[in-house]
């Protein structure tokens, strides 16, 4: 059996053995001030979006030509959450 079979087969046993997983509580209102400070980027975390990204390839390589400086090109095919 190959090993991602074998993988499979485990998991949807472990599935199939445990419990039913029940729905998550819904959040109160009192908790929410609490668990959004939780889940929102530090100051450090987000200087990603500090930066002039472009979404016009020619233009960013006129640009990118006047600065002397390289292009990051990050393209990819299909849906951006995975779901094809």
């Amino acid at each position: 059996m190959t090993s991602t079979r074998h993988f499979l087969v485990c998991g949807l046993a472990c599935l199939a053995a445990g419990p039913a997983a029940r729905a998550a509580e819904p959040i109160r209102p009192d908790q929410f001030t609490a668990l959004r400070a939780l889940v929102q980027p530090d100051q450090g975390e987000d200087a990603w979006a500090k930066i002039p990204w472009q979404t016009d390839l020619t233009q960013a390589r006129q640009i990118a030509a006047r600065q002397g400086k390289p292009i990051l090109l990050w393209e990819m095919d299909g849906h951006p959450l995975g779901c094809t």
